[in-house]
């Protein structure tokens, strides 16, 4: 599998691109900005992005939605509970930033379980973590989870914006990421990846 990494936005949100070595299909998760530069490492890639994944609705992880779809024609896909957040920037935070920042509508919603194929090898389950937003999902396949703004490196999303809840979030991860093997690598929405190991054991959260 083909794995990059970028940080991108003002806040320094993680963009991950993942693809298929066989076709050179691929997604994009968490476009939050900087297209240039998502541009710039899909084509030294030479990948032909399929899907836009956002793991949630929040500006710092769809910013770069627009630029990207026109760019590659992909697919949007975000978890049901979020859809609105892409084209509202009152539900995206973008407006409270001084920005008023909209993505297209998603071409498909997703839910918890649902299995998104990129090319012939890969295959990404869609775990529902409300917590830090109502639709937040994490993204699953092999030996690896997405985990966007569930989950960090000793730490965990924040539960204080409108849609948060630090008892749904702690239970999101007790029961649908803690369940998996401590060689689990956890590559999250900000900051260093982890495992899902260190966390079960390390988290103060946890």
């Amino acid at each position: 599998m083909i794995l990059k990494g970028l940080e991108v936005g003002a806040i320094a949100a993680n963009c991950y691109v993942i693809g298929c070595e066989e076709t050179m299909e691929a997604a994009v998760i968490d476009p939050g900005g900087s297209a240039s530069a998502i541009l710039r490492l899909i084509e030294s890639l030479k990948v032909a992005v399929k899907y836009i994944i956002n793991t949630h609705g929040h500006i710092d992880h769809i910013g770069a939605n627009r630029q990207l779809k026109e760019a590659t024609g992909a697919m949007i896909l975000i978890h049901a509970d979020d859809a609105k957040m892409l084209t509202n920037p009152a539900s995206n935070f973008s407006m409270f930033m001084g920005r008023s920042i909209t993505s297209p509508p998603p071409d498909q919603l997703l839910a918890h379980g649902d299995i998104i194929r990129v090319g012939s090898t890969i295959e990404l389950e869609v775990i529902h973590t409300p917590g830090h937003s109502p639709g937040g999902i994490c993204l699953k396949t092999d030996n690896i989870i997405f985990s966007g703004d569930t989950l960090f490196a000793g730490s965990i999303g924040r539960t204080d914006f409108p849609g948060g809840s630090y008892a749904t979030l702690i239970r999101s991860i007790q029961e649908r990421i803690l369940c998996y093997d401590d060689n689990v690598v956890v590559y999250p929405g900000h900051g260093p990846a982890t495992t899902v190991g260190w966390e079960r054991k390390h988290n103060p959260f946890l």
